[in-house]
């Protein structure tokens, strides 16, 4: 059906009374404004509205702050929180004194990324999966004033709470650290709640494949299936609205933050990649566990340039506490067949339309806009140029000896490490004109704020081993 007659069939059939317009700014915040059905004619549907662009760090100066909202009808969507009838419309920024899409836009910069593949001829479909994993708490406390800074976090399933007495009894069901991937229930205490996450999510148009209890307390997944780069990158957008609006309705509260919790696995969204042309899976073939040798090149892109794509894939300075040896978080550059301790890994499938690449070290804090086109970036120029990745190791990474180990390169340690790493290595991401000097430039002077910010806070950690 055509998108627009698809969004008025949408209107009438749910008697919507709003439309909500949303977007993505840098950071990867979802953002939107709402406006009353009866406002909205053709003429917003196709030349768009306006919307103060020096209100968002990173975009327009106060002189230019103007900014223009197109929507894109393909992703009209029922909110199913709001208690009015409302409709959303994932929308495109644009330039409303030239009408061109806006270079800081990150959705504009995944479709160059998605076109791009296009053009030079490697591809003509880039399909991506991502697996978001996040926290769930009961409460969450936390105060960075000058003189009280700290946090406080509780759930009814951390061992903490073994010996806590509760209204009706303690039931003594909790998952020890480390211990909770798969667990069932009464354990597990956010089944029924992630059954709900995932049938809102599917609501909004978004395919779920499956859910379950990750390896910390109070940490879940759920997966969804692939699509085409820009389509993956708006579910992930959906995916974070309806959990962080379930858990609230639970009377929780749900973070995409990494690394929330010192001595447990942090939360990481690993992302499967895999290119086509045609009906033809480019990756597969007769090389290292049934790839083709494009994929080992373009596994060798994402290698070479893996420290300068941290900036994306992990652009928070909470990240780097995820980034550590010990909780499944793969530190160190190499590939393997199912080992889940490389930063790129290649999970089984006998299928040759199931061989894809799934890169480990990306986590929540990502804008899966620039995420995902950077990563698609950095394995393109690895095809173009051939880029060697070197041997698989299938070995546990974490257990090399020293000498080995001492040989594989790692990502970034800090966001300040990654971000000098995106200013020195930008060329790959600037092909075809997908990320610009410009964006890149804006990108570093926004995320170094932050850098500097945790820099010069005392943390409450240095008082415990200066402060006597």
């Amino acid at each position: 059906m055509d998108p627009l007659k698809r969004l008025l069939k949408l209107i009438k059939d749910n008697d919507v009374q709003e439309i909500d317009f949303r977007f993505t700014e840098i950071g990867g915040k979802l953002k939107h404004i709402t406006y009353d059905v009866a406002i909205i004619d053709s003429d917003t549907m196709t030349k768009g509205l306006m919307i103060d662009g020096s209100s968002f760090d990173g975009w327009k100066a106060i002189n230019e702050s103007d900014m223009g909202l197109i929507p894109d009808p393909t992703t009209a969507q029922m909110d199913p929180f709001l208690s009015v009838p409302t409709l959303t419309i994932i929308c495109n920024i644009f330039e409303p004194v030239t009408g061109e899409r806006y270079n800081r836009d990150p959705r504009a910069i995944a479709e160059k990324a998605e076109n791009y593949v296009r053009s030079i001829g490697i591809a003509d479909t880039v399909h991506v999966g991502a697996e978001p994993e996040f926290f769930v708490f009961d409460d969450v406390k936390y105060q960075a004033d000058p003189y009280n800074t700290g946090f406080k976090l509780d759930s009814a399933e951390l061992p903490i709470n073994s010996d806590k007495s509760y209204e009706g009894g303690n039931l003594g069901h909790r998952i020890q650290t480390k211990a909770g991937y798969l667990s069932t229930p009464p354990e597990d205490s956010g089944q029924e709640m992630r059954s709900e996450m995932s049938a809102q999510i599917r609501s909004m148009g978004v395919t779920v494949e499956k859910h379950h209890h990750e390896v910390a307390p109070a940490q879940h997944e759920i997966s969804t299936q692939f699509k085409t780069l820009v389509r993956s990158a708006d579910e992930v957008q959906i995916f974070k609205y309806c959990v962080r609006n379930v858990a609230e309705r639970y009377g929780k509260t749900a973070t995409f933050m990494p690394k929330p919790v010192i001595g447990v696995n942090g939360s990481g969204m690993h992302v499967h990649l895999s290119l086509w042309k045609g009906d033809k899976p480019i990756f597969a073939g007769d090389e290292y566990a049934g790839l083709s040798e494009s994929c080992l090149y373009y596994i060798g892109g994402i290698i070479k340039h893996a420290k300068a794509l941290n900036a994306f894939t992990n652009p928070s300075t909470n990240s780097y506490k995820r980034l550590v040896p010990g909780y499944e978080a793969p530190v160190l550059l190499a590939y393997s067949a199912r080992n889940r301790s490389a930063a790129c890994r290649i999970p089984f499938g006998s299928n040759p339309e199931a061989k894809r690449v799934e890169v480990r070290f990306p986590d929540p804090a990502a804008n899966p806009y620039l995420a995902f086109a950077a990563i698609q970036m950095a394995g393109l120029d690895g095809i173009r140029n051939k880029i060697d990745p070197g041997p698989a190791i299938d070995k546990d990474l974490y257990d090399l000896p020293l000498h080995e180990k001492e040989k594989i390169s790692t990502v970034s340690l800090s966001l300040r490490e990654a971000l000098d790493s995106l200013h020195d290595d930008r060329a790959f991401l600037k092909a075809g004109g997908v990320f610009n000097d410009d964006f890149i430039d804006s990108y570093i002077k926004l995320k170094m704020e932050e850098v500097t910010l945790l820099e010069t806070t005392p943390h409450p950690v240095e008082f415990q081993m200066y402060y006597s």
